[in-house]
């Protein structure tokens, strides 16, 4: 039986994940039997695992990046659950409750329902971030960790970290980052939403998003060790006697895929990266602006613009992978693969389809 060929990205419009960087591609086949989960035996890639996280936490503007603690996960969900695990873990209460703004990913929801804690959901303002009356409002004793999101899926907004974190501190809970898209693209932003700009304490950062390595390789960090202590399980027949990962047996090509792209791209390939998908992002917005569609003001590389569903539905048909918000608008994330041709193609294929 002929095998399928990959899904081509010359029409993938919606997607937070991108074309491996070379160095990523051919990184990822060499370790691609390797396992992390077992660093006595695989030490190659155990090695590289810390290079990541070295790398990961500059890039997070972590204050000693070579004394970051982390790993590199299967992805931003995965790095979420174990940040409310690990909050959790920490916190006194018997009943905990954890704080997410309703922008939040939909991997909070899988924490909560995995881990038995109560899922508090807290509106946002007219820009798409969270309010932090509503923060304020909703904590308590029994919070565990409060959430903000540092580019939101839906329209790449960041939430006002620092004010959260305060009042994460001030009731004696715990702050998360979820940074799983926005982490490669806001270095070069002025947005506060590092280690640097407020007391953080974890944070998701996914390579296999804007950072180009090679599916899977998300990024769970954190300010110290003790966040990664509280996730510790003994592991009695391996000579590493505890592990703190949520899978066991995980990819040493994810590992090595992201850590062979940031040492490629970092720090001018992502600036570039960076400003291309913004240009691109900003020429959309005018475009479908100008054909009278109400858009949302880009603040990162994500367009998203109200499109009658008809019309979108079309452009499904003609075989742009674009995907709507929750509210029904039309989601275009400018990638590093999308180029200002294939979105001059998009927007004539609109143009055929409105007339």
């Amino acid at each position: 039986m002929q095998q399928p060929e990959p899904q081509s990205f010359d029409r993938v419009l919606s997607s937070m994940c991108t074309e491996p960087h070379p160095a990523a591609r051919e990184a990822a086949e060499r370790f691609l039997a390797t396992n992390p989960g077992d660093p006595a035996t695989y030490e190659a890639v155990a090695s590289l695992e810390e290079r990541a996280i070295e790398l990961l936490a500059t890039l997070a503007e972590h204050p000693t990046p070579t004394d970051a603690a982390g790993y590199v996960t299967s992805g931003g969900t995965e790095a979420n659950v174990q940040a409310v695990r690990s909050a959790r873990n920490r916190h006194d209460a018997s009943d905990v409750n954890v704080v997410v703004p309703e922008s939040g990913h939909f991997s909070f929801h899988k924490a909560a329902e995995l881990l038995d804690v109560e899922l508090r959901t807290v509106p946002v303002d007219d820009d798409f971030r969270t309010r932090t009356d509503a923060v304020s409002a909703a904590v308590d004793d029994a919070t565990a960790l409060v959430v903000g999101v540092a580019g939101t899926t839906e329209y790449g907004r960041v939430d006002p970290i620092p004010e959260l974190t305060r009042i994460a501190h001030e009731t004696g809970a715990r702050m998360h980052v979820d940074a799983a898209w926005g982490g490669f693209v806001l270095p070069f932003t002025d947005g506060e939403w590092s280690f640097d700009d407020a007391a953080v304490d974890t944070l998701t950062i996914d390579p296999h998003k804007f950072g180009q390595a090679a599916v899977p390789a998300g990024g769970l960090l954190a300010r110290d060790a003790a966040a990664l202590d509280a996730l510790a399980v003994d592991t009695p027949y391996l000579e590493t006697r505890s592990q703190a990962t949520l899978t066991g047996t995980r990819s040493g090509a994810g590992v090595a895929g992201a850590v062979a792209a940031m040492e490629a791209l970092w720090p001018d390939g992502y600036r570039d990266a960076v400003e291309r998908a913004t240009a691109n992002a900003e020429w959309l917005a005018s475009a479908l602006a100008e054909r009278g569609y109400e858009v949302v003001d880009p603040e990162l590389p994500l367009v998203a613009a109200a499109l009658p569903r008809s019309e979108f539905d079309a452009l499904r048909e003609a075989g742009w992978k674009v995907s709507r918000t929750s509210h029904g608008e039309l989601r275009v994330v400018c990638m590093p693969h999308v180029t200002r041709e294939a979105l001059r193609a998009f927007v004539a294929d609109l143009d055929r389809i409105r007339e």
